[in-house]
């Protein structure tokens, strides 16, 4: 079944991983990096968090801070960085500087 739905689309790729994963124990998920980045995703993700009046992550950065910056542009932005591999969230960052400090 094909849809334009974003939510129908993510709910679709999860139960194809949920099914996937319970046909065989062992399986483990490496290639799921592309599928964070997809648009209805993202678009998904955003629904989630607006919905559930998320606070501010690690970044600081609030849904009022995106709504003014423009939906649209601060997923594409969130996209791009993904998919080049700048995204780095400021716990991931931390941990980087902490691993790096001699022992």
């Amino acid at each position: 079944m094909q849809t334009n739905n974003s939510k129908e689309k993510v709910r679709q790729l999860q139960n194809k991983l949920y099914l996937t994963a319970k046909k065989c124990d062992s399986r483990r998920f490496h290639a799921l990096y592309d599928k964070v980045y997809r648009e209805d995703v993202l678009s998904e993700a955003w629904k989630r968090v607006k919905a559930n009046k998320g606070s501010s992550g690690v970044d600081g950065i609030e849904i009022e801070d995106i709504e003014t910056m423009g939906i649209e542009k601060y997923l594409t932005e969130i996209k791009e960085e993904l998919m080049d591999g700048t995204l780095r969230p400021v716990a991931f960052t931390h941990l980087l500087h902490w691993m790096s400090l001699p022992k």
